[in-house]
């Protein structure tokens, strides 16, 4: 059998019923286009992307997106929320008004004890905001950053919670933030894909594993899940050809592959045929991009000495490096994973260690983004999936959700302000309370997009980032 008929043979209903679908629906549209017409004006000002979108819906702030995932819920009373009553009440029983009938992890029906910062907090910059003095470097920098200090999430556990803050739901098999992202505004760049993912090790602390399906893409066409790039070794496995096998052999193959999945996708017009299709061609085209952005031996002794790395030893801060050669590359979503945050022992020392692991690495990020002009248009946001409770546990702490803090930089975002407050122990988030969907949806917005407006129809419901809430965050808007 030919294999043109035999692919006509496996054409399916589906495909039928959307082609008949497409000539109904082109029908019905023709009618309503001089309707339409009158906008359009002023929809074609706005900017064009290659993603599902089109165009974006407003003016942009920022082009990408670097997102520093401190894995493992990093205490906000160590970091970023400084509380001195709580330093007060060091080892005085816990206000059962705070936690009596509240969700809590470890602990639950234990012995509730204040524990107090361990480390103190100092003002920084002409803002004169206070982050703990274990960070000196992001200290040098505070005039940079709005920090939220309000953040509420719905989930007490680490993976369910990481699924949270990356899906804005906790079911898993949802796509991702970066998926989204890369799906409705495309990538600047062909090379590389539209969303890279990171990974780096601390140590100390209790390194909870991170799943792959956390960049997934969910029901959205697999081709816009995120890729790991490995921080030692090669990036990407099977990046070089094997023996015997050169580039234009290779370009052979691809050709081949393509044709045979055209003709697949001309008879079923299935959307994974096109994506199979993409990935061949993608994986073809890093075999060439990759090697370049991963050899910083062109980089000068000033710029890792800035980030306090060498090439390829995996760290936080040479991932920090490669996240800003990647954003020069034109990849739309970066996000960084630093796994070892997971104090529920010893946070004096352990968290000190971790400190020093990211402080410099993320004020080198700021600063070579903003030297290279790059700031402007990058939205850098930085945290973990919840906080840690006022309470001890031992000489640590457990998980907390109820309040917690991150911090943003870059454009579109007020420099050296705090926002929002938790209460005098920083249990609960009182003031101007941030959602995770809040910030899902004050992401979009300074990329371009509406997120009520940037919808997939799956299983007969149309779905998106923010679920069905979600406000921007208009106060910390520049």
């Amino acid at each position: 059998m030919h294999l043109t008929d035999w692919i006509g043979r496996c054409a399916t209903r589906r495909s039928f019923l959307g082609g008949t679908a497409a000539g109904l629906g082109a029908t019905a549209l023709s009618t309503m286009l001089p309707r339409a017409t009158a906008g359009a004006a002023a929809v074609d000002e706005l900017p064009a992307v290659n993603g599902s979108l089109g165009r974006l819906h407003r003016a942009p702030k920022v082009r990408r997106v670097i997102w520093l995932t401190m894995a493992g819920g990093p205490s906000h009373l160590e970091t970023l929320d400084p509380k001195p009553k709580l330093a007060e009440m060091h080892g005085k029983p816990m206000p059962e008004s705070f936690t009596t009938g509240q969700p809590i992890a470890q602990l639950q029906g234990q012995k509730l004890n204040c524990f107090g910062p361990q480390h103190p907090f100092q003002k920084f910059g002409q803002s004169g905001l206070e982050i703990a003095e274990i960070f000196p470097q992001i200290g040098s920098m505070v005039d940079e950053l709005c920090i939220l200090r309000s953040l509420k999430t719905e989930a007490i556990n680490h993976d369910p919670a990481h699924t949270f803050m990356n899906t804005g739901t906790t079911i898993s098999g949802r796509p991702s933030m970066g998926s989204w992202t890369w799906y409705g505004l495309g990538a600047e760049t062909d090379d590389l894909p539209g969303f890279v993912v990171l990974v780096s090790t601390g140590k100390s602390g209790q390194q909870q594993p991170i799943a792959a399906r956390q960049w997934h893409s969910g029901f959205l066409p697999s081709r816009f899940q995120g890729v790991q790039l490995r921080s030692k070794g090669d990036p990407v496995l099977y990046l070089s050809n094997p023996a015997g096998v050169d580039s234009a052999r290779q370009q052979e193959v691809v050709d081949t592959v393509r044709k045979l999945n055209g003709l697949e996708q001309s008879a079923l017009d299935d959307p994974e045929i096109a994506t199979r299709i993409s990935q061949y061609e993608m994986a073809f085209r890093m075999q060439m991009s990759v090697p370049d952005l991963v050899d910083v031996s062109r980089e000068p002794a000033s710029t890792l000495e800035l980030y306090g790395c060498q090439p390829g030893d995996g760290s936080f801060a040479s991932n920090c490096l490669l996240a800003r050669r990647l954003a020069e590359r034109g990849v739309r979503f970066i996000q960084l994973y630093h796994r070892d945050w997971d104090h529920h022992g010893n946070i004096k020392n352990d968290i000190k260690v971790v400190a020093g692991e990211v402080d410099q690495a993320c004020a080198a990020l700021i600063k070579d983004l903003k030297q290279r002009n790059m700031l402007h248009d990058t939205l850098i946001v930085y945290g973990g999936e919840f906080g840690r409770t006022p309470m001890a546990q031992g000489s640590g702490r457990d998980h907390h959700m109820k309040g917690f803090s991150m911090w943003l930089c870059g454009g579109g975002i007020k420099g050296g302000m705090a926002y929002g407050n938790t209460d005098e122990l920083g249990y609960n988030a009182v003031e101007d309370i941030v959602h995770v969907h809040d910030l899902h949806a004050t992401m979009l917005h300074l990329l371009g997009v509406d997120h009520l407006r940037l919808l997939y129809r799956y299983q007969g419901r149309d779905f998106r980032l923010t679920d069905v809430s979600g406000n921007v965050i208009e106060k910390i808007l520049a």
